[in-house]
This record gives C-alpha cells, structure tokens and sequence, in this order.
C-alpha cells in the first residue's frame, strides 16, 4: 500500500511510530498535485513552500512530543470558502481574485492547532452556488473516478482532491448538500453535522441560516476524528451551539442491533435511478441481517423542499452578498463614472451568471409585495418539514436515503437546465432547512463503474447514532475501491 492510500488517522499514526514524518506525507500529496492536477483541477492555491514549511515545523512538534493527536502531521486541502490567514480566499469568484485574509476561520485553525497541515485551498462552484462545481471562475473541476464527469458541489473540489489522494482528507461546507452529494459522486464519505456544531467563523457566508462546514474523507473512522477536533462552541459565532456530546470517535462501534431505521417511501418514486434505488435498499438490508429494525414510512412535504430552499437561500445570498462592492476588497471594474456605476460595473463583471441568478431572485423575493407571499411563506413551510422530521424521529433513530436522484451527471449537462440541477438536490436539501446531520457512505456503482451514496440521516445533535450506523454499514461493506 503507497502512503497516499493511508486513511488521515492511519498516515498519523505511521507519523507516531516514526515509520514515515509529515513532510514526506507532505511531499508526496505535492507530486501526486503534480501528476494529476492538471487533468482534474481540485485546487484553486497550492502554496509549496509555505505547506512543506508547516509541515517540517509540525514534524519536530510530534518528536518533541508537543503533538500528538489523531491528525498530527496530516496534509489537508480546504474548501476557498473559508478564510485562511496569508493565502488567497477566492470563493472561486473573479471579485475575490486578490482577497488575502487577515485571519483564519475557526474550522481551520483547529485543525492547524491539531497539528494538521494545509496544502492549499479547493475548487468550488462559485461562492458555493451550483452543484457541479462548474460555475467556478477558475475552470471546472473533473471526477477522478471518470473525467467525463462532474465531481458535484459546491465542495466539488474538496471531495475530488480527497478522491484523487491530493490530500487525506478536506473541510468542505453544506447549505443544501454540498457535502453529501460530491461525496456520494466521488466516492468518498462526507458529513454535514448539525447545525451549529461547527463555528461558521471566518466562513463566507452564502445562506447564513443553511451552511454548515464538515469533513470529505476516505472513512467514518476519519469522518469522527475530523469532526471530533472542528465541532466545539464559539463566542465569535453567534449560531454556534455549547455541546458537551462532541466525542464522535465513541460511537464507533459495530452494533446496530435493535436501532430503528426509518425509509422515506417518498425517496423512492420517481425520478429515481434504478441503479441508485437498488444500491441504497441494500444498505437497509445489510443493516437489517446485523439486527437493525428496517420500516417503511411517509415522510410529508418533500415536494416543497426545493421551492422552500431556493427561496429561503436566495434571499439570505442577496443579503449576504451585497458586501461585494468593490469598495472595501477584491476585484474593482476599472471604468467607471460614479458610485453607482462602480458598483454596477464591478459586480456585473465579478459575479458569474449562476450567482446573479440568486442574487436577483433572494431581491425579488425580499422586495416588496412579494416578501410576504414568498419568503415569509418559505420560512412557514421550512417550519412545517422540521415538524415533519421531529415526527419521524419520535419513531426512527436514523432515516435512510439515496444522496441524489443518479450517479454524477456528464460534464456541462446541467448548467444547460438550472432547474435540472435544482432538482438534483431533492434528497439533501431537507436536512438543511431542519438543522439536521446528514452522513453520506459509498454504498456500490452503478454500470458505468460511478460512486453511489447512501445518505444516513439524525435528528438534532445525534451524530453519534449516524456514525455508529455508518461504521457498522461499512464494517460490513468492507473496502470501497
């Protein structure tokens, strides 16, 4: 077995034991950057010299015994949504071209103080909007498992370096799937944790009520560890939540006996790939033969989930992204006459066509005469599908789910059709509107050879149970190659 085909936890402990160190782990995702990159474009900034300098100040940390956790030493690529203190943050947007941040979000400096080292910052669908990670200003990222075909998104590029063993593991962010699905396209287990888990500090904001940062990588048992170290209260976010239950590696058992898991018949219709809908139901039936208690149930409203979300995300990116003016950072039109042309010229050439689509939409829905018949609707039918998931979660200790409707889609078919692509995300959207976690696990291929997910999903702050079910799947699964 290479080096890069160690899982993060794995490759830390090699570092322990002194069977390999962090810079050669280091230098050996930069060749790997090297041989592939250029077909699949996961990254936005590598920064070399600043990540084997981490790493070798890392590496004397772990023989002086200063470090000597999980992920001490372990290369790790980051979403370019999320600040990170001297190297450029771009949101893969062409207004944020030359935006170096002072500070790093919070999510990252965890991970650094964990003694986790950054290669660079990953591609993404620009300022997370799309599914496919082709709305970036900076080219399209391609699936390593076919190039054919898209690697989903936003956190597309994030889920394909992890993927394509460009890093051990990523930080990827979910406002309505953008975790789960690329995960579930790629191949790789991903996680969305419950909202205000994670710190949104430093993180760019796109639906502020919605995202949530998480981790893209080869395992449940790194999916734990990851989360494990990034979860925690923070003062500087005010959505962030006091947990006292973030010991995630605990729940990693293999026992799923007398656990109730609940299938959502309204997943199931259609719509559906066949292929998908036969990869997911034997995930049920692998979890039934280790004890679990499998039912069929309704669960209402999912038709209005995509409505719901689009409205609701719309609007808070309308708000969140009027910042973008050129004035205080990032890219400037540089003829102008005026205020006003400044701000019309600069936005009109910094944003892509994707992004001025929600923009103009989150306005008209938050404009007057419509505010009340869209968004203040939205938010009564985001209130009535929480209700929904509290109700199934009073009988269920998990709901299982495909992660999207087909295996990932070719290259430039759904930016054709943007209410195709909407659609795609129908079966994760859901956990974002209710606050939930969401797990997805690679659960078979389809008969071109692509990744299949199984999407797991708890109630609020029951990470822990999606886990265990999640390690007791794979343990059963065995090796996804």
């Amino acid at each position: 077995m290479s080096l890069l085909d160690l899982t993060a936890t794995a490759l830390a402990k090699e570092i322990k034991l002194g069977h390999t160190t962090a810079v050669e782990a280091m230098e050996a995702c930069l060749g790997r950057i090297d041989e592939s990159e250029k077909e699949y474009n996961c990254y936005v900034t590598i920064d070399r010299e600043a990540a084997l300098k981490a790493a070798a100040e890392v590496q004397k940390k772990i023989e002086n015994g200063e470090l000597s956790g999980p992920l001490a030493g372990v290369p790790v690529a980051i979403k370019d949504n999320m600040c990170t203190k001297g190297m450029l943050t771009t949101c893969s947007s062409k207004i944020l071209e030359n935006f170096i941040p002072q500070f790093s979000s919070e999510a990252v400096l965890k991970l650094e103080e964990a003694g986790a080292v950054i290669i660079g910052k990953t591609n993404m669908d620009e300022f997370a909007m799309g599914s496919t990670t082709e709305t970036s200003a900076y080219g399209v990222t391609k699936n390593p498992r076919n190039t054919e075909h898209v690697p989903g998104g936003s956190s597309g590029g994030s889920a394909a370096a992890v993927a394509a063993n460009e890093c051990f593991f990523a930080l990827g962010s979910d406002t309505g799937g953008s975790i789960r699905q690329p995960a579930s396209y790629c191949g790789v287990v991903g996680m969305k944790p419950t909202y205000g888990t994670v710190s949104r500090y430093g993180l760019i904001a796109y639906g502020s009520s919605l995202d949530q940062i998480g981790p893209l990588c080869k395992d449940v048992t790194d999916c734990a560890t990851i989360l494990e170290i990034i979860s925690g209260h923070d003062k500087k976010d005010s959505t962030s939540v006091k947990r006292l239950d973030t010991d995630f590696t605990s729940a990693l058992t293999d026992d799923v006996k007398g656990m109730r898991i609940g299938i959502p018949k309204d997943y199931f219709g259609e719509g559906l790939d066949s292929e998908v809908k036969e990869a997911v139901l034997n995930v049920a039936k692998v979890l039934e033969q280790k004890g679990a208690i499998v039912e069929e149930f309704d669960l209402s409203l999912v038709s209005y989930a995509i409505p719901t979300y689009y409205t609701i995300a719309a609007a808070e990116a309308s708000s969140n992204l009027e910042r973008f003016d050129g004035v205080k950072y990032g890219y400037r039109a540089k003829d102008f006459e005026g205020l006003h042309s400044m701000y019309k010229k600069t936005r009109s050439e910094g944003f892509g066509a994707e992004v001025k689509r929600r923009i103009m939409l989150g306005s008209f829905v938050l404009s007057s005469g419509y505010y009340d018949a869209y968004y203040l609707k939205a938010l009564r039918v985001k209130a009535m599908i929480k209700k929904a998931f509290d109700e199934a979660f009073a009988k269920y200790d998990v709901i299982l789910g495909p992660v999207a409707p087909t295996t990932a889609p070719k290259l430039g078919s759904s930016l054709s059709d943007p209410i195709k692509m909407y659609l795609g995300d129908i079966y994760t959207i859901s956990v974002n509107l209710a606050g939930l976690p969401g797990i997805s696990v690679p659960c078979g291929k389809d008969s071109a050879g692509l990744p299949i997910g199984v999407q797991l999903i708890g109630d609020c702050f029951n990470e822990k149970k999606l886990i265990q079910t999640a390690y007791a799947y794979e343990q059963a699964r065995g090796k996804f190659e």
